[in-house]
């Protein structure tokens, strides 16, 4: 099919926010009000876990537990359309020769993602599978190695079962954006995923896959995270290796990763995060296992956040962001209170300045760096008579509308006579955010807000309207711009879809402190009462 057209968007300027004086935090709503169908009477157990322990005991083959994913696979794909490739025959030899090796005693040399299906967000390289970054100008590219993420992942036991569908080079919030198809929600198939990690996070939400892959440049895993009920992890820039991912804006793409638990994700990044010598700017700083400090609910004290400060950005309640988000993050807040934590709001005036910062910095970085795709080093080439002719026609009908105007936008900031004007301003007002969060992460352990300013919402319904568009991504880009770490959990639910539409909290810390996050999290998740996060065309199934 050819690919959807989005609407033309244009810089969003937000009016600077006054200061409100700092105050203690207090609760106006409970987490009762979720709809009927989302009860359940435990918190979120470990799929990776739970896979690990049957194979070792004997109770499941990997080939069984490949069957299971696969056929729901094959039953939710032709809705959801997560996936725009899936290698299923080469993931049935995988679990094969998996149960053979443990077959003849090979139990100890077992890695910890062992019969763990992965989903790979398609601007990953992947060497045994195509790699289209969702872009017809790259229809049929396959790469000749794997991403370190992805390599680490397959050392380590894990059997990647396809590449997700995502807007194309990441640019987007919807999936909408893909060269190739749209994926739909797993909570209400009229609506949107999220972007531009939207393939991913549907894939783990309908549980197509144990975990998967994503990359965040602006929030493009903690998003879809939000609107599709999952767990979503953004670490800090350098924390895990950018190579073999195709570059957007390549001083705020980071790979993060997706699972249905804090435990099942906190695994992935102990898998993929560390140094790599083919990326410069991966941080040598020391990777803990995460997994370390995540206890079971019966091992929990009575307040086991006891001591944590946490702070409630203000200017992320505030005009905008719809009531049912608002009350579902104050809820969170009062249960992080009743956890031990102390939680106050603080104002962060900056916060609303480093959209459109963003949209010129990630513009601008990417009119560079998709250069590249010209027909001759990488995509496909239409014949021409002379070069600029097929230089001009190879992009024209290879890369879509939103990838062409974000080129124009980052060309223009950075030609002569407008780089002091947008450019150079923008990198000043990216200082001001970096300065902004240090001094809050100053006071506070951890910041939070939520990820998204509304639930998912219908799929065409914005756009039309680039203001909403854009204005969607002010919670996360500002965590991007500081090369901060954060987290997204569900945390409620609003009125939606035939059993409410999930709401996700948003949890910021200070670089590499993705182990406290992550233990926060868990215990939030662990402690959450009476929701489940199961998409109805599961529990229907």
């Amino acid at each position: 099919m050819p690919p959807p057209l989005q609407a033309h968007r244009i810089l969003l300027s937000h009016r600077r926010a006054s200061p409100i004086p700092r105050r203690r935090f207090t609760a106006v709503s409970s987490l009762s009000s979720a709809p009927a169908k989302t009860v359940a009477p435990g918190p979120p157990a470990s799929s990776i876990l739970s896979i690990r322990e049957s194979l070792l005991s004997g109770e499941r083959t990997a080939a069984d537990i490949t069957s299971e994913y696969l056929s729901r696979l094959r039953r939710t794909e032709p809705s959801l359309r997560s996936f725009i490739h899936v290698a299923d025959a080469a993931a049935e030899r995988e679990a094969e020769e998996l149960d053979r090796r443990i077959a003849s005693g090979g139990k100890d040399a077992v890695g910890p993602l062992a019969g763990v299906l992965v989903g790979v967000k398609d601007n990953l390289c992947t060497a045994s599978m195509p790699s289209t970054g969702g872009s017809r100008i790259l229809d049929g590219f396959q790469p000749a190695y794997d991403a370190t993420a992805v390599r680490r992942l397959r050392e380590a036991g894990a059997i990647v079962v396809g590449k997700t569908n995502l807007d194309e080079f990441g640019m987007g919030s919807t999936t909408e954006g893909s060269g190739f198809q749209v994926t739909t929600n797993p909570w209400d198939d009229s609506r949107v995923p999220g972007g531009s990690s939207g393939g991913s996070a549907s894939a783990v939400s309908a549980r197509q896959c144990v975990v998967s892959l994503g990359s965040d440049t602006g929030g493009s895993v903690r998003q879809p995270a939000s609107f599709c009920g999952v767990v979503g992890l953004k670490p800090t820039y350098g924390r895990v290796s950018r190579f073999g991912l195709m570059a957007y804006a390549s001083s705020l793409d980071v790979v993060g990763c997706f699972g249905s638990s804090v435990f099942d994700t906190a695994t992935i990044l102990s898998v993929i995060a560390g140094h790599d010598k083919m990326d410069s700017t991966s941080s040598s700083h020391d990777v803990p296992d995460y997994r370390s400090d995540l206890a079971s609910l019966s091992l929990l004290e009575s307040k086991p956040l006891n001591n944590v400060r946490i702070g409630i950005i203000q200017e992320t309640l505030g005009e905008g962001v719809d009531a049912g988000v608002v009350s579902s993050i104050r809820s969170a807040a009062s249960h992080l209170e009743q956890l031990g934590s102390v939680v106050e709001e603080v104002s962060m005036p900056s916060f609303s300045l480093g959209l459109p910062a963003y949209y010129i910095l990630a513009s601008s970085e990417a009119s560079s760096n998709l250069s590249r795709y010209d027909g001759i080093r990488y995509g496909q080439q239409v014949s021409a008579d002379d070069l600029n002719e097929m230089y001009g026609d190879s992009r024209a009908n290879g890369l879509g509308h939103e990838v062409k105007m974000r080129i124009l936008m980052g060309t223009y900031a950075l030609s002569a006579g407008y780089y002091d004007a947008y450019y150079k301003r923008a990198q000043q007002v990216r200082t001001l955010v970096k300065k902004s969060f240090e001094e809050a992460l100053g006071k506070y352990d951890i910041l939070i807000s939520p990820a998204a300013p509304s639930a998912a919402y219908k799929i065409g319904e914005k756009t039309n309207d680039p203001l909403a568009m854009y204005a969607g991504d002010i919670m996360t880009v500002n965590v991007n711009m500081a090369g901060l770490p954060a987290l997204v959990v569900p945390c409620g639910f609003v009125e939606g879809g035939s059993a409410g539409l999930p709401v996700g909290l948003q949890m910021i810390g200070s670089p590499f402190s993705e182990g406290s996050l992550l233990r926060v999290g868990h215990i939030f998740e662990q402690t959450l009462q009476d929701l489940s996060f199961v998409p109805p065309l599961l529990a229907d199934g």
